[in-house]
């Protein structure tokens, strides 16, 4: 006979339920702290034409209502950080939302915004937001045609260099989360930032040139 079988559990479900609204609190602490994070994950990815569909804060929203739900088979098998994770949850419920919008209302959406074949809809997400922190809003001419030129040479970029990039930059992780989290060294990570920011200042205004005149 299996004397563990008859042996008290000591997990009691008062126990196992102190453990569990610990969690809750911590990921939804997490949540919190990195919410400015999380949304600039969704403005810099959101495809160009959800714009006006899609909110950046339901997103994260949902995200954390799906983490909460999931968060057993984390903990049971926690493969990543929880902050990865949270960020790799955010990033699917942005996919399925393109899916949901692009696929079943594919026609109201494309209507809605017409775009011109051109770099994939990431990189143009991307540039518009890198143009809009180096332009000013008098500047909206300049803005349009420095997004158009840095989409295409975000195009360019290896895959990998322009998602190093989007870390860096927009998500603002450190070299050390970026290595971690693609798999690289920490040199490999740097060494990648460092060449899609050469590829990117190449198509950059000369700095040294005179400021638009505003009347």
């Amino acid at each position: 006979m299996n004397e563990s079988a008859n042996r008290p559990c000591k997990y009691t479900s008062e126990a196992a339920s102190s453990a569990r609204s610990g969690e809750e609190r911590a990921l939804a602490e997490a949540f919190a702290n990195h919410r400015a994070g999380l949304l600039r994950l969704v403005e810099t990815r959101l495809d160009p034409r959800l714009r006006g569909r899609v909110d950046a804060s339901d997103v994260v929203q949902e995200a954390y209502v799906d983490a909460a739900r999931r968060y057993d088979e984390w903990s049971a098998k926690p493969c990543m950080p929880l902050l990865d994770w949270i960020r790799f949850l955010t990033r699917q419920k942005l996919v399925d939302l393109s899916r949901l919008h692009l696929g079943a209302q594919r026609r109201d959406v494309r209507r809605e915004v017409r775009r011109a074949p051109g770099p994939a809809s990431a990189s143009v997400a991307i540039a518009e937001r890198l143009a809009g922190d180096l332009t000013t809003p008098s500047q909206g001419a300049i803005r349009s045609e420095l997004a158009a030129r840095l989409a295409d040479a975000l195009d360019r970029l290896d895959p990998a260099d322009r998602e190093v990039l989007v870390l860096r930059h927009f998500e603002q992780r450190t070299n050390d989360e970026v290595a971690a989290t693609l798999g690289l060294t920490k040199a490999g990570a740097s060494n990648r930032y460092v060449r899609a920011l050469r590829r990117l200042r190449a198509v950059l205004p000369d700095p040294s040139a005179a400021p638009e005149s505003t009347p």
